[in-house]
Protein backbone atom coordinates (compact mmCIF):
# COMPACT_ATOMS: atom_id res chain seq x y z
CA UNK A 1 0.00 0.00 0.00
CA UNK A 2 1.05 3.58 -0.85
CA UNK A 3 -1.43 5.42 1.30
CA UNK A 4 1.58 5.86 4.06
CA UNK A 5 2.09 9.77 4.38
CA UNK A 6 5.36 11.14 2.95
CA UNK A 7 6.74 12.58 5.69
CA UNK A 8 7.35 8.62 6.63
CA UNK A 9 10.00 8.33 4.00
CA UNK A 10 11.25 11.52 3.17
CA UNK A 11 14.81 13.10 3.86
CA UNK A 12 14.44 16.19 6.42
CA UNK A 13 18.96 16.05 6.65
CA UNK A 14 18.95 18.46 3.70
CA UNK A 15 21.33 20.49 2.08
CA UNK A 16 20.30 23.34 0.84
CA UNK A 17 21.88 26.79 -1.05
CA UNK A 18 20.80 30.19 -0.96
CA UNK A 19 19.94 31.81 -4.24
CA UNK A 20 23.17 34.11 -4.06
CA UNK A 21 25.33 30.53 -4.02
CA UNK A 22 27.92 29.85 -6.87
CA UNK A 23 27.52 27.43 -9.30
CA UNK A 24 31.01 26.28 -7.90
CA UNK A 25 29.58 25.73 -4.30
CA UNK A 26 27.01 23.92 -6.19
CA UNK A 27 28.66 21.22 -8.28
CA UNK A 28 30.77 20.48 -5.14
CA UNK A 29 27.89 19.83 -2.66
CA UNK A 30 26.39 17.40 -5.96
CA UNK A 31 29.92 15.64 -6.09
CA UNK A 32 30.40 15.55 -2.35
CA UNK A 33 27.55 14.38 -1.15
CA UNK A 34 26.13 12.02 -3.96
CA UNK A 35 23.27 13.78 -4.34
CA UNK A 36 21.00 15.11 -7.71
CA UNK A 37 18.92 17.77 -6.02
CA UNK A 38 19.32 20.49 -4.41
CA UNK A 39 16.54 23.01 -2.43
CA UNK A 40 17.10 26.85 -2.99
CA UNK A 41 16.15 28.10 -0.01
CA UNK A 42 15.66 31.80 0.92
CA UNK A 43 16.84 33.50 4.77
CA UNK A 44 13.58 32.66 6.39
CA UNK A 45 13.75 28.74 4.85
CA UNK A 46 11.53 29.07 2.46
CA UNK A 47 11.92 27.57 -0.39
CA UNK A 48 12.75 29.50 -3.46
CA UNK A 49 14.15 27.14 -6.00
CA UNK A 50 15.72 23.83 -6.73
CA UNK A 51 18.85 22.54 -8.69
CA UNK A 52 19.71 19.61 -10.12
CA UNK A 53 22.74 17.76 -11.65
CA UNK A 54 20.87 18.10 -15.03
CA UNK A 55 20.55 22.02 -14.41
CA UNK A 56 24.14 22.10 -14.81
CA UNK A 57 24.73 20.03 -17.46
CA UNK A 58 21.60 21.45 -19.58
CA UNK A 59 22.93 25.06 -19.38
CA UNK A 60 25.68 24.09 -21.10
CA UNK A 61 27.91 26.72 -18.30
CA UNK A 62 31.56 25.49 -19.10
CA UNK A 63 32.87 24.23 -15.26
CA UNK A 64 35.47 27.16 -15.47
CA UNK A 65 32.87 29.69 -15.39
CA UNK A 66 30.76 28.25 -12.64
CA UNK A 67 32.21 30.72 -10.02
CA UNK A 68 30.83 33.59 -12.49
CA UNK A 69 26.81 32.00 -12.17
CA UNK A 70 24.86 32.20 -9.26
CA UNK A 71 21.95 29.40 -8.20
CA UNK A 72 19.38 32.17 -9.08
CA UNK A 73 20.35 31.80 -12.78
CA UNK A 74 19.73 28.27 -13.05
CA UNK A 75 17.28 27.22 -10.76
CA UNK A 76 14.20 25.71 -11.57
CA UNK A 77 11.40 28.25 -10.10
CA UNK A 78 8.08 26.55 -11.01
CA UNK A 79 8.29 23.44 -8.84
CA UNK A 80 6.05 20.23 -8.32
CA UNK A 81 5.92 20.07 -4.44
CA UNK A 82 4.15 17.86 -1.85
CA UNK A 83 2.93 18.36 1.95
CA UNK A 84 4.17 15.37 4.49
CA UNK A 85 0.64 14.30 4.73
CA UNK A 86 0.40 13.48 1.10
CA UNK A 87 0.53 9.78 0.58
CA UNK A 88 3.35 7.98 -1.06
CA UNK A 89 1.25 7.05 -3.74
CA UNK A 90 0.57 10.61 -5.01
CA UNK A 91 4.50 11.47 -4.56
CA UNK A 92 4.59 8.00 -7.30
CA UNK A 93 2.16 9.27 -9.03
CA UNK A 94 3.06 12.62 -9.61
CA UNK A 95 6.91 11.33 -10.61
CA UNK A 96 5.25 8.76 -13.41
CA UNK A 97 3.38 11.55 -14.70
CA UNK A 98 6.19 14.56 -14.97
CA UNK A 99 9.23 12.13 -15.25
CA UNK A 100 11.10 14.07 -12.41
CA UNK A 101 12.81 12.13 -9.48
CA UNK A 102 12.25 14.76 -6.60
CA UNK A 103 9.78 16.53 -4.86
CA UNK A 104 10.56 19.03 -2.19
CA UNK A 105 8.23 18.46 1.28
CA UNK A 106 7.18 21.97 2.44
CA UNK A 107 4.23 23.20 4.74
CA UNK A 108 1.90 26.04 4.36
CA UNK A 109 3.92 29.14 4.57
CA UNK A 110 6.46 26.97 1.95
CA UNK A 111 8.86 26.27 4.20
CA UNK A 112 11.12 23.19 3.41
CA UNK A 113 10.60 20.20 5.68
CA UNK A 114 12.45 17.53 3.50
CA UNK A 115 12.64 15.56 0.21
CA UNK A 116 11.17 13.21 -1.20
CA UNK A 117 12.64 11.14 -4.41
CA UNK A 118 11.36 8.36 -6.93
CA UNK A 119 14.53 6.63 -5.34
CA UNK A 120 12.75 7.06 -1.44
CA UNK A 121 9.68 5.12 -2.92
CA UNK A 122 11.37 2.65 -4.83
CA UNK A 123 13.25 1.57 -1.75
CA UNK A 124 10.01 1.98 0.39
CA UNK A 125 8.47 -0.45 -1.83
CA UNK A 126 11.33 -2.70 -2.31
CA UNK A 127 11.75 -2.76 1.24
CA UNK A 128 8.02 -3.75 1.84
CA UNK A 129 8.71 -7.31 -0.66
CA UNK A 130 12.15 -8.07 1.12
CA UNK A 131 12.59 -6.50 4.41
CA UNK A 132 15.90 -8.06 5.06
CA UNK A 133 17.84 -7.22 1.99
CA UNK A 134 21.20 -9.45 1.22
CA UNK A 135 22.78 -7.70 -1.89
CA UNK A 136 21.79 -4.46 -1.21
CA UNK A 137 21.73 -3.95 2.68
CA UNK A 138 24.39 -1.44 2.05
CA UNK A 139 22.07 0.76 0.09
CA UNK A 140 19.53 0.73 3.62
CA UNK A 141 21.99 1.09 6.80
CA UNK A 142 21.34 4.63 7.38
CA UNK A 143 17.62 4.39 6.92
CA UNK A 144 15.90 5.42 10.28
CA UNK A 145 13.47 2.36 11.47
CA UNK A 146 10.20 4.50 10.16
CA UNK A 147 11.67 3.83 6.66
CA UNK A 148 12.10 0.11 7.16
CA UNK A 149 8.46 -0.16 8.29
CA UNK A 150 6.60 -2.98 6.43
CA UNK A 151 2.69 -2.73 5.31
Amino acid sequence: MMNEAVKSIMTTNLITVSPTTDLSIVRQIFMKNKIHHLPVVNEMHQLVGLLTTYDLWKNKIAPDDYAKVLAMDIMTTRIAKINPWDKIGTAAEIFLDNRFHALPVVDEKNYLLGIVTSHDVLKYEYLKAYPKPLLYKGLFANLNSSQLRTA
